[in-house]
C-alpha cells in the first residue's frame, strides 16, 4: 500500500516482463506477445476508466487503484493475474491432456472446422459435437487428446466443451464410465 503527497492512500501490483515478452495496452485491451504467438485481454469493469488503472513503466506491466477498498484490491490483483497468465502462454504454453474412456461401445473422434466430432459415443447414431475456441490446437494421439494453445482460457474452455459433449445424465455413472476427461494440466515447455 502506498501513499502519496495529499494523503490520498493508493494500492499498487506490479509484475516484471520478461525481455522476450512484448505488452501493448489499446483502450481497456492487454496485448501479449512472446514466442507461442500472440493473445489479449479485454478487461471489462463499470468503474475501470474512473477508479482502476493499469500501465507499462520500467519494464513493468503496474496496475492500480485510488481506493482501498476490498473489491478494488480484488479488481487490481485479478488484473495482475490475468497478465501472469497472459505471460506464461505467450512464453511457456498451456497443454491440457485429455483421457477417451469406454468400456461398452469404442468411441472415434475426428477433429475439423474448428469442431471436435465424437462418433459412437454409447452406440448413438449421431455424433456429438464439442467447438474448439479461438487458437487453440486439438490432436489426437491414441486414447488421448492433446489440447494445446497460449491463452488459458481458450485452453480451458475448449476442454470442458469436449468432456459436456460426453457427459452422461441419465444413466448410472457407477456402471457407464464412457466419456472424455480431463487428467492433466502442464505447460509445453518444462521448467
Amino acid at each position: 500500500m502506498f501513499t502519496n503527497t495529499k494523503t490520498e492512500k493508493i494500492y499498487k501490483e506490479e509484475i516484471e516482463i520478461p525481455e522476450d515478452v512484448k505488452i501493448e495496452i489499446k483502450d481497456n485491451k492487454i496485448f501479449v506477445e512472446g514466442k507461442f504467438g500472440k493473445t489479449y485481454k479485454e478487461i471489462k469493469h463499470t468503474s475501470l476508466n474512473k477508479i482502476i488503472f493499469f500501465k507499462i513503466e520500467d519494464n513493468k506491466f503496474i496496475a492500480y487503484t485510488l481506493k482501498t477498498r476490498k473489491e478494488y484490491i480484488a479488481m487490481v490483483n485479478t488484473i495482475i493475474a490475468h497478465v501472469r497468465n497472459l505471460i506464461e502462454g505467450v512464453t511457456k504454453g498451456y497443454e491440457y491432456v485429455m483421457k477417451i474412456v469406454y468400456s461398452h461401445f469404442p468411441i472415434k473422434i475426428e477433429i475439423k472446422e474448428g469442431k471436435v466430432f465424437i462418433y459412437n459415443f454409447l452406440g448413438e447414431k449421431r455424433p456429438r459435437i464439442a467447438n474448439i475456441v479461438g487458437n487453440t490446437k486439438v490432436e489426437l494421439k491414441e486414447n488421448y487428446l492433446i489440447v494445446s494453445g497460449n491463452n488459458i482460457e481458450e485452453v480451458g474452455q475448449t476442454c470442458n466443451n469436449i468432456e459436456q459433449a460426453t457427459r452422461i445424465s441419465k444413466w448410472d455413472r457407477r456402471v457407464f464410465q464412457d466419456g472424455i476427461f480431463l487428467i492433466e494440466r502442464r505447460n509445453i515447455i518444462k521448467e
